[in-house]
């Protein structure tokens, strides 16, 4: 004789019937499956970028050491006899390329270490200071930074004439500080902005002045802006060439100079255009990956305040 289960009871053994978990590798939810999706787009687009990046900074280094036939060969040479020739050329005779650099050295290295420091005093006082119109300053400061440098580089151009400063460092130093200060302002002004007032406040509670509460509480906090602000200077005007073709001379060209004059009417020298183009991207690509650290941690905190 059968017995029949009331509803309470089958209600009762289904409630405590274990869930069974989906088989691994089929999402559990229409929720994650459009969160795999959206991860494999991501993923598509993160190399493509790097293809796109890398590919052609590749093709350069491998150019830099192929002869004159294999670099301007019809048919792309992945194959060939690594040669020195290209940065032998750059560095004997009548195309020394030593000046060069080091005039790229001094004015990239002076005027990034000068914004910094301008930068970081202009930032600070702009963080701090209550005032109206305090955020149309900060939008006019970096306003000037988005000009057009045919806007201003006549200007300019006769000011400097009028100084003597053409065809010397200081001279560039100060045209790259006329757009790489406001960018540095700018950025310094947002991670002043992430430090709390509190800090500086019991520092000057304890008997520090107001320098000394700058320089001893506030700018150790912001050490990943400060090396984020000078390398973001640095390559600005390391690759600079608009400035530099217009204010520098025989006794201050750049290598962005060095290698315009590679192109000429007759030709151009792929070889030595390409290792010249080497030469230029390596220090920053070193520079970058040697401070990464504090570069990411600037990118992400204090730049996207929106100060």
């Amino acid at each position: 004789m059968s017995t029949s289960t009331t509803g309470p009871d089958r209600a009762a053994r289904t409630a405590r019937r274990p869930v069974q978990a989906a088989p691994r590798g089929v999402p559990q939810s229409p929720l994650e499956e459009s969160g795999r999706g959206t991860r494999w787009v991501v993923a598509i687009v993160v190399v493509v970028a790097m293809l796109w990046t890398l590919v052609p900074l590749l093709w350069m280094l491998l150019s830099s050491f192929k002869n004159s036939t294999d670099v301007t060969a019809a048919t792309p040479q992945f194959l060939f006899t690594p040669v020195l020739d290209n940065y032998r050329n750059l560095f004997t005779g009548a195309n020394n390329l030593w000046p060069y650099i080091w005039h790229s050295v001094l004015a990239a290295g002076i005027s990034a270490v000068l914004a910094v420091c301008l930068g970081a005093l202009a930032g600070y006082g702009l963080a701090r200071t209550q005032m109206r119109g305090k955020k149309h300053l900060a939008f006019w400061i970096i306003s000037t930074r988005m000009a057009p440098i045919a806007a201003i580089v006549v200007p300019l151009f006769l000011i400097f004439r009028g100084l003597g400063l053409i065809d010397s460092i200081p001279g560039l130093v100060l045209a790259y500080l006329s757009f790489n200060l406001p960018f540095a302002i700018w950025l310094m002004s947002a991670f002043f902005a992430e430090v709390p007032p509190s800090l500086e406040e019991s520092a000057l509670v304890a008997g520090c002045t107001r320098w000394q509460a700058f320089r001893t509480v506030i700018l150790p906090l912001t050490k990943s802006g400060l090396v984020t602000t000078f390398v973001l200077c640095l390559v600005f005007a390391w690759n600079d060439y608009a400035f530099a073709v217009v204010f520098s001379g025989p006794n201050s060209q750049t290598l962005p100079i060095a290698a315009s004059q590679l192109v000429t009417q007759t030709g151009i020298d792929w070889g030595q255009l390409t290792a010249i183009g080497t030469i230029v991207v390596i220090p920053m690509m070193l520079a970058g990956l040697a401070v990464r650290r504090w570069l990411v941690t600037g990118l992400t905190l204090g730049a996207v305040t929106g100060e």
